[in-house]
């Protein structure tokens, strides 16, 4: 891994929000090795005076700044996590091992099998059931004051590696940290954005296993350009996500005759609204499309399955009259309901 440190404008401009708990967690590793973080603080243009403030911030680009620099200054990828230095260049090499994976799937278990040829302090675990993929943590070694940076890093590293695998967001269901809310949980939903549990019984994060089966679009030429600066990695937010269609029409289809304004279904997907429609269009799609298609899929699964009166059917579906669903229907079908229904072969009605 190779790291750029940015320009001092760059490191003075863009929002403050990374907890100055990472950068006491750094400058820990410094202490650790008998070393004095003055430098690197200063390089980075953080004041140490903030190390004392446990409500200060500084920007993101602050953050890769003095990484990079006491990666290099401690000759440890890991910043001190791990009972043995990680050389120069363990990440890169592991990037590097699930690269030519032909599917996401490949890649996380290759990633989750090749670091423990760097430390088995911690271990990857990967599982899959009921359509959810998962990512866990074992602890095998106290990790001490520096656990949460390990775990939250490690695991948004992972996190930012498969999203540029497959160059896709990717939405979580879950992730789950084994330490109590701190002070600047407010920094979390950046990080992990979706349902956050504090106090679990491991770190990990949980997600549709619909991303695995999504093939890696990246190729050596890629990861090389990406090494020059991968910290960005463990922040950068991915604006399409190649399931987002799926996850909308699946929202839909569980409750069709619902309203679903642009406001409920961003919200239930943790997206904005205008992040919402945006996506959407980047996949040639709309939300009243999908709602149409969730809304025609269940009146014909309802037409052809039951008995029910094309009236129960209408309001069953979101409509509030007959008319208007039959109105709908014959633009969706080019048959009036009843006629549908009539028309359909035996063995589908």
């Amino acid at each position: 891994m190779k790291i750029l440190t940015p320009s001092p404008a760059e490191l003075t401009l863009g929002r403050a929000a990374t907890p100055i708990a990472f950068i006491r967690a750094i400058a820990t590793a410094y202490h650790r090795r008998g070393m004095d973080p003055a430098s690197a603080l200063q390089q980075a243009q953080i004041p140490a005076s903030l190390l004392d403030d446990p409500d200060a911030r500084v920007t993101a680009a602050q953050m890769e700044a003095i990484s990079g620099i006491a990666m290099q200054a401690l000759d440890d990828e890991a910043l001190g996590w791990f009972s043995r230095r990680l050389p120069w260049g363990s990440y890169g090499m592991l990037c590097r091992a699930s690269l030519t994976s032909p599917t996401l799937e490949v890649a996380l278990k290759r990633w989750c099998r090749h670091h423990r040829l760097l430390t088995e302090d911690i271990v990857f675990e990967f599982d899959q059931q009921r359509g959810t993929a998962t990512v866990r943590v074992a602890e095998n070694t106290a990790l001490g004051e520096l656990r949460e940076f390990c775990l939250v890093t490690t695991l948004r590293y992972l996190l930012g590696y498969a999203s540029w695998l497959i160059d896709s967001s990717i939405a979580l269901a879950e992730t789950r940290l084994p330490f109590p809310v701190p002070r600047h949980a407010d920094a979390y939903p950046y990080l992990f954005p979706g349902p956050l549990r504090f106090a679990a019984d491991t770190a990990g994060f949980a997600f549709d296993a619909r991303y695995l089966s999504l093939p890696v679009r990246r190729d050596e030429r890629a990861l090389q350009a990406m090494l020059q600066r991968a910290l960005p990695l463990t922040v950068l937010q991915y604006r399409r996500d190649r399931l987002l269609v799926h996850r909308v029409a699946q929202l839909l289809d569980a409750t069709p005759s619902g309203a679903h304004t642009a406001e409920d279904v961003a919200a239930r997907l943790n997206l904005s609204v205008r992040t919402l429609h945006r996506q959407l269009k980047d996949e040639g799609v709309s939300l009243q499309r999908l709602k149409n298609e969730a809304r025609r899929e269940h009146a014909i699964r309802l037409l052809l399955q039951t008995k029910r009166p094309v009236k129960q059917i209408a309001a069953a579906v979101g409509f509030d009259s007959e008319k208007s669903f039959a109105r709908a229907f014959r633009s969706w079908t080019g048959a009036a309901p009843s006629a549908f229904r009539a028309e359909a072969p035996e063995e589908l009605a």
